[in-house]
This record gives C-alpha cells, structure tokens and sequence, in this order.
C-alpha cells in the first residue's frame, strides 16, 4: 500500500498508453505518492511465473467493470455513472456515456457491463446500476452503439431491492447465451430465501429482457420466473469454467451486523439450486442448501471472478482469479473440474483494494483498483487499471 511521503517527488501522469511512463514534477509535498504500476516485475508460485506491472489508465474514479469489444477497444465503468473507452493504449478524454439517473452511495452506483455475444453484429452493450426511486433499486438496460454514441435505451429488468450496501450486481452471458445477473439481499437477509423476492439472486434472461421457459421456478405460484438460483448474500463475481461450463460465483459473507464476520466465498451455482444465506454461513452444512467451494474467514471481500483461457500465461490456463477488496490480494485458484487443487495470493497488499479482474485481447491479465471508493488509501494516480504480461 502507499503511504503518505513527506518529501517532494516526481510521479506519473494521471493518465498514459499502456507501457508509458510520462512523468511530471510533483510539487505537493504531503500528498500520496504515486502507486505502483510502472513495470515492476512480481511472480508466482507457479512454476516461477514471473510478470510485468504496467498502469494502463490512471486518475479514474472506482472503475468497476472491464470488458473488451472484438475490435480491440477496452470498456469499462465508474461507478458514478460514466461508461469510459480506451482505444489504441488512450482513454478517450469524453465518456461513451454519463447515466443521469444513478445513484452512487455506498456500494451502489453504476456497476457491471457486458457485450452481447454477437456485439460485431448488433452492438448491444447492456449496464446495471442502481437508482433511486421510493427506495433504492437496481436496473438492467440495454443500449446500441452508435457513431453517435449509445441509443436506443431499453429496460431489460428494474425494480431489484437494492440499499446502500450489498446491491449486486454482476452482469454476464453463459455459454447458452441467456443473460444473467447477481443480486445483493439489500440488507435484509430474509429476501434471499423468498421467491417472490429478486434480492439475493441469480436470474436468468433471454437478452431482450424475456423469461426463459426452462427456468426452474416458471408457473409456479409465488415465485419469480427469472429466478435461477437463490440463497445469495451478495455474489458480484461470475465466469463459467472452461471445458465444464460450470458458473461460478464470488460472494460476501457477513460483515457483523447481520452475521459473524468473514464466510466469503466461492461457489459452484446451478439450476434451481440454494446457497444458503442466511440460513447457513460459513462452514455450516445443511441439507437442502449448498456449501461453498471455498470459504474465506477472515474477510477478502471478494469482487469479481474469471477464467483464464489465454495463451500469454500458458501455466494459468483454466484458473480462476478473483480481485479482493478488503483482502488487497488477487487470488488465483487451480481447479480440476469441480475439485480445487491449489489458490495462492497475488500482489498482497501492493496495490489497495482490487475490484475487477479480466483477460485482455492479448492474453494480460487486467485489474482495476477500488482505492477511491471510501474504504481506501489512495495514491496520487488512484484509480486505476492495471496489467499483468508476460516479462519479456
């Protein structure tokens, strides 16, 4: 982490091409130093796997999510509601989009984004977000790009309970193309085990916004339809394993106020199936109810979740990474199927607090920092996101 640095000092740009380093005189004395993120090298336990630490864009306010299109542009958000590109190594200085009607507080805001599977063709960019309304909500919308910009705005699902914490909300198509989305309990632990609630979820969409006719609680009485799975304290990480096709799921546990702190965890998520919360936590076990693949105790903060299928990283192929927010970590695991074989920690405590994790078009590994989001200690180019590649 960086600490506060008495002395004056030469830092970095707010914002730069990946691999560039445009330095300025700082003259604030007292102010943080700059992070790190200009090409030192860090490693793994695997195989000696050793790694590059490029800053690719510097001075942005909690990106949240990162995506690429297949022409090799970079999307991300921040979560007061800016939808930001990055084209050729330079963020592009106006943003794709500002959502007017966000509501930022706590851990809400704007938050995930994903492209269709057929973005090159149709150009659908789908957001979640929460907004304020008689309470605080969380919605789905759909837009197109355009030259223009983003048009046609479309609602694909709204009115999710949300609240200042544990609001979701991760977006993301699996491999039979339905759109599915996390959601948090809103605080209040008993939505997550009721099915007329969407809190504490997973649901499951066709992509314009329609319900599924195999989803597992369709017809039946008091029960949502877009419900896949329930039980859910607050997942914000999803990716589907490669080979199996397996969903998995990064998790918050309790936090103290509604339970004992730590039980973050990893699970496995399935049709139809419930994950607990609040009726077991932790390590408990009980029938009926799924148990975590992993459990962390005490507290990481897991906030994302995703595969490795590049070939930049030939040794982390098919691992599971998630970034840590509490934790200050990512972590990697090493799976065979279902079974977990190994997970070790990377960049503990070196960068803050890690949100997004994501494999680039050209096989780096992408994070993105979380330092400005009130629960952290900035650096002087906080936030950021960053790259891990190969040493050459």
């Amino acid at each position: 982490m960086s600490t506060f640095n008495t002395k004056c000092r030469v830092t970095r740009a707010s914002s730069y091409p990946v691999g560039a380093l445009l330095i300025s005189l700082a003259l604030g004395c007292g102010q943080p130093p700059a992070g790190q993120g200009a090409g030192e090298i860090e490693s793994s336990s695997a195989k000696e796997v050793s790694f590059q630490v490029e800053t690719v864009v510097a001075g942005l306010e909690v990106p949240w999510s990162i995506t690429w299109a297949p022409d090799g542009r970079m999307f991300f958000t921040e979560r007061p509601g800016r939808v930001r590109v990055v084209v050729n190594g330079q963020l592009r200085s106006r943003p794709l989009i500002i959502l007017k009607d966000v509501e930022p507080s706590g851990e809400s805001g704007l938050m995930s984004l994903t492209l269709h599977p057929q973005f090159a063709n149709n150009h659908f960019l789908y957001l979640s977000y929460a907004y304020k309304s008689e309470s605080q909500l969380v919605r789905v919308v759909r837009y197109r790009e355009s030259e223009s910009g983003l048009i046609d705005r479309q609602v694909i699902i709204e009115n999710i309970p949300a609240a200042q914490f544990h609001a979701g909300c991760r977006l993301g198509f699996g491999p039979d193309a339905k759109l599915y989305i996390t959601t948090g309990d809103a605080t209040e632990r008993a939505l997550a085990q009721r099915l007329d609630s969407l809190a504490g979820k997973t649901l499951r969409l066709n992509d314009d916004g329609t319900i599924p006719s195999d989803n597992p609680f369709v017809g039946q009485q008091n029960a949502r339809p877009e419900i896949w799975s329930l039980g859910h304290r607050n997942a914000q990480g999803m990716d589907w394993q490669p080979g199996t096709n397996l969903m998995f799921q990064t998790e918050h546990g309790p936090s103290g106020f509604d339970g004992p702190g730590g039980g973050d965890e990893v699970n496995i998520v399935e049709r139809g199936k419930n994950y607990g919360w609040p009726l077991i936590h932790h390590k408990e076990i009980r029938d009926g109810l799924e148990a975590p693949q992993l459990e962390y105790t005490p507290a990481v903060a897991p906030a994302s979740g995703a595969f490795y299928r590049g070939s930049a990283f030939p040794q982390f192929r098919g691992n599971f990474f998630f970034g840590c927010l509490r934790g200050e970590r990512i972590i990697r695991v090493v799976l065979d199927g279902r079974r977990v074989l190994s997970q070790e920690g990377l960049l503990r405590e070196k960068y803050g607090r890690i949100r997004d994790v994501a494999e680039g078009p050209d096989g780096a590994i992408y994070f993105s920092t979380s330092n400005q989001d009130g629960r952290g200690k900035p650096a002087r180019d906080d936030d950021r996101i960053i790259r891990l590649r190969p040493v050459k």
